[in-house]
């Protein structure tokens, strides 16, 4: 019995363990979320030209921070940053093209998000059931997707923007709840960096998703 106890014990990973890497995770994203704020603050008068520049930056810190982030737990962090300023200046033309339709429609797409990551997040967290297969179904299916709306840049197909957006929540529910269920599981610290910067992922795309759905019909 005590050997039973034991073992089980030794299979789950420490609680303190794992509210530690939480917090850790979460207050990264709250730092980058912000400076992708003044990112897209400093970048509202960008032209999309710079915007993709800032992008491939973007693209290029977060591939630098996978290899940052066993060697240098600091490198890693200011990578984290580096990356969602970078992010910030990139969707800054996309934000204030938005905005300029509708600028209630941001504090709207903000509110949902956060409502939508909470209540995903919490399912995912909550949840006993390996998620790892439905992560590899959203890949495939986020694949797919991007491929569809590059096609469809070439054939206008009436309401195929809102049925892009409401795909892509679906799929990004999905990443939620297994990059939450990751932060329940996982309890190496220096994996926060990197849990951090899926989670905002999760975030900025769920954002940006709302803010097609509630300026569809000022398009």
């Amino acid at each position: 019995m005590t050997d039973t106890l034991s073992d089980q014990q030794a299979g789950t990973p420490a609680q303190g363990q794992v509210h530690a890497l939480f917090a850790r995770t979460m207050g990264y994203v709250a730092v980058t979320s912000a400076l992708f704020a003044g990112g897209t603050w400093l970048g509202r008068d960008l032209t999309g030209g710079v915007g993709i520049v800032a992008f491939i930056a973007a693209f290029a810190v977060l591939i630098g921070m996978r290899f940052a982030a066993r060697r240098s737990a600091e490198l890693a962090v200011g990578l984290l940053a580096a990356f969602g300023l970078l992010i910030g200046l990139a969707v800054a033309p996309t934000v204030a093209y938005y905005g300029s339709m509708d600028p209630r429609a941001l504090w709207e797409a903000g509110g949902a998000t956060a409502l939508f990551i909470a209540g995903f997040g919490a399912a995912g967290y909550a949840t006993r059931r390996d998620l790892t297969a439905v992560a590899r179904v959203c890949f495939w299916a986020l694949v797919a997707l991007i491929v569809a709306g590059i096609a469809a840049i070439f054939d206008h197909i009436p309401g195929a923007d809102l049925a892009y957006s409401i795909l892509g929540m679906v799929i990004f529910a999905g990443f939620t709840m297994f990059d939450f269920q990751r932060l329940r599981t996982n309890t190496d610290i220096t994996d926060a960096p990197l849990l951090a910067a899926s989670l905002f992922l999760d975030v900025l795309n769920v954002f940006l998703f709302f803010l097609q759905i509630f300026t569809s019909e000022e398009r």
